[in-house]
């Protein structure tokens, strides 16, 4: 825990708390609602949380240049509640209701990110304290620059490691005309991949694609009180016209069935679509659900959509061997995927085979030139893994962190060893 928590309403607040704990020699630790999931937060060497949970205003929106800026404490369904009623929305969508500036430090995505990128591609530019107190802004809010360096991709992905984000400035998309989601399941879970694969090299600007494999369907009819067909699964969802939508749902309905899709079904009702994706978002709490005083231990890969089927197949098999109930959940358009391990903490031989399983699939992904974290970041989980997957490029990060952060005093113990 940490030594002192402070809660910060503006950017003058956290930079004055940073300049005390740099003159102090004390480290600092971000924290906007807690939902990351490779320890982000903790404060391993004790030092002072900044809470940032109170710097909750949306600060500007500017509709006609599709944008908006706000301080990291806004959440998600903030944000969009916000801007309900300007026919605007943002549209990242971690399962977790995740705070702003939480999800710009982590690089998160969700469901759509197929479609609208991740944080990566949305924030356009930010505000951040660095580790002696001084405040930057890293752009401005032309949509195109090439003046200097990319500070703003620098930091979106820092996991509070080289400063504390307090503003973000987030690319808007208008609501579409229309929006329908399908549902299909298949005879394997490589059918309803190649379907996938085939989708996206089609063109077809498909939304939401998301996969569920038999595990977790059961285990989502069970928590949410849904009837899917136990088989392997996916949600679709589809934006644009009235005419594009249906347009789209029915390509994909035709490549579905090419590869033995059944029960193709898809629907334009709000009530329908919102209950679809509330299934989809209940994932991992169904998961949890289904051992009881279980740990949920959710894994994060991502490969080139070319290799996904091979990477999925052999993850399943893997599962087969490994004894421990493991559900199979993804945003497979862009080839991420989670493999979500239900293992008892007290049980070491439980864990352990649980951690080898886990670094089979992280090194499986590598070996096909993809990721050990898709969307989740590094904080302490995944630090060895980085190195596995960057080799020489690790120095060059540790010069970045030492240049910016001689002390190590910012978020200490995450992304990287120093």
């Amino acid at each position: 825990p940490p030594d002192a928590v402070v809660f910060a309403e503006t950017t003058e607040d956290v930079a004055e708390a940073v300049r005390v704990c740099a003159e102090h020699k004390v480290p600092v630790i971000p924290f906007g609602t807690g939902t990351s999931l490779e320890g982000h937060v903790g404060a391993i060497e004790g030092g002072v949380t900044i809470d940032l949970s109170r710097m909750n205003k949306v600060i500007e929106v500017n509709a006609e240049d599709l944008d908006c800026r706000v301080q990291a404490g806004v959440t998600r369904k903030q944000i969009n509640e916000y801007l309900r009623d300007t026919g605007l929305f943002f549209p990242i969508d971690p399962g977790a209701d995740a705070s702003l500036g939480g999800m710009a430090a982590t690089r998160a995505s969700g469901t759509n990110a197929v479609r609208y990128g991740t944080m990566r591609e949305n924030v356009l530019g930010l505000t951040v304290v660095l580790a002696d107190g001084r405040v930057i802004k890293t752009a401005r809010r032309s949509k195109k620059s090439a003046a200097g360096y990319d500070l703003t991709r620098l930091f979106v992905g820092s996991e509070g490691t080289l400063g504390v984000i307090t503003e973000i400035a987030l690319r808007l998309y208008g609501i579409p005309e229309a929006m329908s989601s399908a549902v299909c399941n298949y005879p394997s879970l490589e059918a309803a991949v190649n379907t996938v694969i085939a989708t996206i090299q089609s063109g077809i600007p498909i939304a939401r694609i998301e996969i569920v494999d038999e595990a977790q369907l059961d285990a989502i009819n069970k928590y949410s009180g849904t009837s899917f067909a136990v088989e392997p699964t996916l949600f679709m969802e589809f934006h644009g016209s009235n005419a594009s939508v249906q347009e789209q749902a029915e390509k994909v309905k035709e490549i579905s069935d090419g590869f033995g899709g059944g029960g193709f079904k898809w629907t334009t009702s709000p009530e329908e679509r919102k209950k679809l994706w509330q299934a989809r978002h209940d994932a991992a709490y169904a998961s949890k659900a289904l051992r009881k005083g279980a740990d949920v231990w959710a894994t994060d890969v991502c490969v080139p959509i070319s290799r996904l089927a091979e990477c999925v197949v052999e993850t399943q098999a893997d599962i087969k061997r490994l004894g421990i109930v493991a559900p199979i959940v993804g945003h497979v358009g862009d080839g991420n995927f989670h493999v979500t391990l239900i293992a008892d903490k007290n049980d070491a031989d439980e864990m352990r085979r649980a951690n080898e399983f886990n670094e089979r699939l992280v090194m499986r992904a590598l070996a096909m030139d993809g990721t050990c974290t898709g969307e989740h970041g590094v904080g302490m989980g995944k630090m060895d893994f980085l190195v596995a997957e960057h080799g020489d490029a690790i120095a060059v990060m540790r010069t970045i962190k030492k240049a910016l952060d001689p002390d190590n005093l910012m978020n200490p113990g995450k992304v990287l060893r120093v």
